[in-house]
């Protein structure tokens, strides 16, 4: 491992954090030419052109497209009772903190008669997608799922890629049962996102795509997105840690690694004010790197983007952090709460010296599903009101539209637009 050890100076680190959050954002020309030839084959072609590219992609044909709902029930039966458990208790945690988010519809009647509003209900389908292959996470299936059932969604549609042998991951269909899914399909790749997008002879057509997945997956969902609303562009996985002198240098190591692991173009940046800790977890990342089942890839992570950068004190650490805008920020300092206020962005915040990331990768309740490569500058955490829609609606007597008919007709006209004034005066002269 050859993760690098930077003193900030006021340039190299804000130029080094710069650069790493680059590595998301370029396009490869080459997947999107790939991904936008099966995007036409899928739209033109609908199951045929599906199941031509899972044949392709993974090997052979599922011998059923649609899972069957006694398999999905087998999977449930099946599974491991504190598997099924520990999900129950996560779902709890996860409902109960999306079920704040909550919207209400509003109405707004006026001292003339006027009466304003606002209607919020949930989207008619959504399609959720699921990694099946190296990459299978149930937990996405429950961040998705429960905020996509608390807003009203009419219906989840889900797809996910079979296994070698053409059957689904039982995991992923325990989780889904829980959730309350409705149906599972089996494809996977930008051929399953099209699927969604435009529906098929047996896929039904969807009103947002959410979940995450590969580079083929995410180009999928950027270039349909506007046939389809998506949840976001979503690029490696990233944590930042801003460590003070009381941390512990095994657990900053264990949590860099805990996002090293996920692929080889994670991040993983400690910034600490303290050279010894600094320095001590540089040595227990070599020894907990040594016990770790995918250290290979957490190894290239922590070579290639990741870093431990001494900062002058904890203040300058918090604002290096803000302005990186991590998907996951870590604050192991003492009175972490009264930082909060400091830290404008972030996808999501762990405070403390208890509170490790992998707690809202699958527990506390707050969503996983996070902005990332900066973009949590502008971006929001997956939600409930990702998965509703708003309508307003306008009533007018005529006495009320008469008493604003000289405002609007003098903005219309401004506008050029002399058949909008029509519109307002036709009735008042009738």
């Amino acid at each position: 491992m050859n993760i690098k050890r930077i003193v900030a100076d006021g340039v190299t680190e804000k130029e080094y954090l710069a650069d790493v959050r680059k590595r998301g954002v370029s396009t490869d020309k080459q997947v999107t030419a790939v991904v936008a030839e099966i995007i036409d084959a899928v739209r033109d072609g609908g199951d045929n052109a599906v199941n031509a590219y899972t044949e392709k992609f993974d090997g052979s044909l599922p011998p059923y497209i649609e899972v069957p709902r006694e398999v999905i029930n087998d999977a449930l039966t099946a599974a491991d009772e504190s598997y099924v458990n520990a999900l129950l208790n996560a779902i709890e945690n996860i409902s109960d903190f999306h079920n704040r988010q909550k919207e209400q519809s509003i109405i707004v009647p006026k001292s003339d008669g006027c009466i304003l509003g606002q209607r919020v209900r949930g989207l008619e389908r959504v399609g959720l997608y699921v990694p099946g292959g190296r990459a299978a996470y149930p937990s996405s299936v429950l961040m998705n799922a429960v905020p996509a059932k608390i807003a009203g969604v009419g219906e989840i549609v889900m797809v996910t890629p079979p296994l070698k042998d053409g059957t689904p991951n039982a995991d992923i269909l325990v989780a889904a049962a829980l959730c309350g899914v409705d149906r599972v399909f089996l494809c996977g790749g930008a051929q399953a996102v099209a699927a969604l997008a435009f529906g098929t002879e047996t896929i039904p057509k969807c009103d947002k795509i959410v979940g995450p997945g590969n580079i083929y997956v995410a180009t999928a969902k950027k270039l349909l997105f506007g046939t389809v609303d998506i949840d976001m562009i979503a690029g490696p996985s990233e944590i930042l840690v801003v460590a003070d002198k009381n941390a512990n240098p095994a657990f900053l190591a264990a949590d860099l690694l805990s996002q090293a692991e996920h692929d080889p173009i994670a991040s993983a940046v400690l910034i600490t004010d303290n050279e010894n800790i600094a320095d001590e977890t540089i040595k227990e990342l070599e020894i907990q790197l040594a016990k770790l089942p995918k250290k290979e890839i957490a190894e290239q992570s922590l070579s290639n983007f990741g870093a431990v950068i001494i900062a002058p004190d904890i203040n300058s650490a918090i604002s290096l952090a803000d302005n990186f805008a991590p998907e996951h920020l870590e604050l192991q300092i003492e009175n972490a709460l009264s930082y909060i206020g400091r830290v404008d962005n972030a996808g999501s915040v762990f405070l403390g010296y208890y509170t490790p990331e992998a707690l809202g990768d699958y527990y506390a309740g707050p969503n996983h599903v996070l902005p990332t490569s900066g973009t949590a500058r502008f971006f929001s955490p997956l939600s409930v009101y990702a998965f509703t829609k708003r309508s307003s609606f306008i009533y007018y007597t005529k006495e009320a539209l008469a008493k604003s008919a000289d405002d609007i007709v003098t903005i219309a006209k401004k506008e050029g637009l002399d058949a909008h004034a029509n519109s307002v005066t036709i009735r008042l002269y009738e």
